[in-house]
């Protein structure tokens, strides 16, 4: 048995710092443009491996046993979902689909923001609630590159309007996590997010066209952009707070885009925005003119070209379901304890209240897997669609060459994520957030986020940081119901900076090489938004304590 050690050079500073290695010299590699992000993933690795042995007195056996389990966790689930989003993609632009889409999307608005507000923000909530784990983003990456929209802009605002519906995605799952690690009802945490996050439904819609189209293009357009955070938040509010935590993207962003759709038939922008870059200096923000529609598409065929997703809806709906993962799992999983690793790790006070073994188990629910749904969905589009069983292999082949690199950046992030949760380093980063005192409000709300940033999800990071938001909340006389949500709420904000993100967005947009140009766009605005989040749990916890949820008596 090892014991995790969260001060190993007994000074919390110096310890604090040599845990941050790890995530800085990954995001300063990427962001710097000269490193390929491949590339940079594994020199971090080894970096967080160096880390974990030589200072953090992990047992080198240890660290490169929970590595490679990382690795493999990186590929499944995470990697077999974007493989199989692009390969479905691939599969509607070969045989025409995808033309068609555009041309109908095109048929709803021309405008670039309108677009953005229905596809990023509507169109990619409903994909998070259904599936999450990238998929959103590799979805709208992929449809706004086949709309004409510049790489940056295609990627980068994917990013961004992928944060509100987070702590909700893949029917809750995020929210099941942070209750399984708190022993807090998911009802109650599910509740307290939906006190939070409705606010930053409104601000999102907002903040996406203003990064887009500067503080004029958004203007223009702001009824549109209104009725698309009021037709969410709402929803999202009364949903998690009345009905369960596990439905609320699904239903909230169904309601958010037949009002857009709705209000669209009755409301047009006076001017037509149809730059598909992002802002710049030699951008005025004017309309520019229409371009000349093509022969507008037959009822069929819009049907023909819509086919595929909705296929992949509900394919993903059903795949999402306990009652799904309840039918196959029992016969489909494989479960491999990697040995010398598994229960072989204490998590030890004051992360934790008593001594408890962290497994290391790979748990292949081959058939339940998001990804194998998405593939299934794939491959009865591409028989409907004329594919033959040899035009699909072809196709899958030249996607597997095509997502070779990000697969492998993939795998290094999770790698680096399941080393630093299992060695102690997130838990020492942790701490040093706990230590903030009547500011932990704020701090707790940033150590969400800085959780996602470091494992790429908002479940991770709450199953990770859950149990010390709790802890330390009761230490401090705060609400844990508060703290624990706050802690998926601030979460969902790292979500556009994680490495993992950032690759599934270049992927999907096929912008490879240009991780790190993301990664600076969206670094400022995902900082801003976290402590706008900090800032509403700090007024929630000190001005305006009636909007906690009570914990029951």
């Amino acid at each position: 048995m090892w014991n995790q050690v969260y001060d190993p050079l007994n000074n919390a500073t110096l310890s604090t710092i040599a845990a941050a290695i790890p995530v800085v010299t990954l995001l300063v590699l990427i962001a710097s443009g000269k490193v390929k992000a491949h590339i940079a993933a594994i020199i971090a690795l080894l970096a967080a491996n160096l880390i974990a042995i030589f200072i953090f007195t992990m047992p080198a056996g240890m660290s490169i046993r929970a590595s490679i389990l990382g690795a493999v966790i990186g590929f499944f689930p995470i990697g077999w979902i974007v493989l199989n989003v692009i390969f479905l993609y691939r599969l509607t632009v070969e045989k025409g689909a995808f033309a068609t889409l555009q041309s109908t999307i095109g048929g709803v608005t021309n405008d670039r923001r309108l677009q953005l507000l229905l596809i990023a923000f509507s169109f990619g909530a409903f994909f998070e609630g259904a599936s999450g784990f990238g998929t959103p983003v590799a979805v709208t990456g992929a449809i706004l590159i086949g709309l004409g929209f510049s790489p940056l802009a295609a990627s980068g605002l994917s990013l961004i309007a992928n944060t509100a519906p987070v702590a909700y995605g893949a029917l809750g799952t995020p929210i099941a996590g942070l209750a399984s690690v708190t022993g807090i009802d998911p009802f109650l945490l599910g509740a307290m997010v939906g006190r939070q996050l409705p606010f930053f439904s409104l601000i999102v819609p907002f903040w996406l066209i203003w990064a887009f189209a500067g503080f004029k293009g958004m203007k223009e357009i702001w009824p549109a952009i209104l009725v698309t955070g009021v037709s969410f938040a709402i929803p999202q509010y009364l949903i998690s707070n009345f009905v369960n935590p596990w439905i609320v993207d699904i239903g909230a962003s169904l309601v958010s885009m037949a009002c857009l759709i709705g209000f669209l038939q009755i409301w047009k922008p006076k001017e037509i925005w149809t730059s598909p870059a992002l802002r710049s200096k030699d951008d005025s923000g004017k309309g520019r003119p229409v371009p000349k529609a093509g022969p507008k598409p037959a009822t069929a065929q819009v049907w023909l070209a819509l086919l595929p997703w909705i296929i992949v809806c509900a394919v993903l709906l059903l795949w999402g379901t306990n009652w799904w993962k309840a039918q196959v799992n029992p016969w489909a999983t494989w479960n491999f304890a990697v040995p010398d690793l598994n229960n072989m790790i204490n998590k030890v006070p004051p992360v934790v209240s008593a001594p408890t073994k962290e497994g290391a188990v790979f748990s292949f629910t081959w058939l339940s897997y998001t990804g194998s749904g998405m593939l299934i969905a794939a491959i009865i589009s591409g028989f409907l669609m004329g594919f033959s069983p040899v035009g699909l292999i072809a196709t899958y082949g030249r996607t597997l060459k095509l997502c070779a690199y990000s697969l492998i950046t993939i795998s290094a992030m999770l790698a680096i994520g399941t080393l630093t949760r299992l060695s102690g380093i997130d838990a020492t980063l942790g701490l040093a957030f706990a230590g903030t005192g009547v500011l932990y409000p704020f701090f707790g709300t940033l150590l969400g986020w800085l959780g996602v940033a470091l494992t790429g999800s908002d479940t991770a990071s709450n199953i990770l940081f859950g149990n010390l938001q709790k802890i330390t909340s009761e230490q401090l006389g705060l609400s844990p119901i508060l703290m624990g949500a706050a802690n998926s709420s601030g979460g969902v904000m790292g979500k556009m900076i994680d490495a993992q993100s950032i690759v599934v967005a270049s992927t999907a947009t096929n912008w490879f090489g240009h991780e790190g140009t993301i990664l600076r766009f969206v670094f400022w605005h995902s900082i801003a938004l976290a402590c706008l989040v900090g800032v509403l749990v700090m007024l929630q916890a000190y001005v305006f304590p009636w909007m906690i949820v009570a914990m029951p008596k």
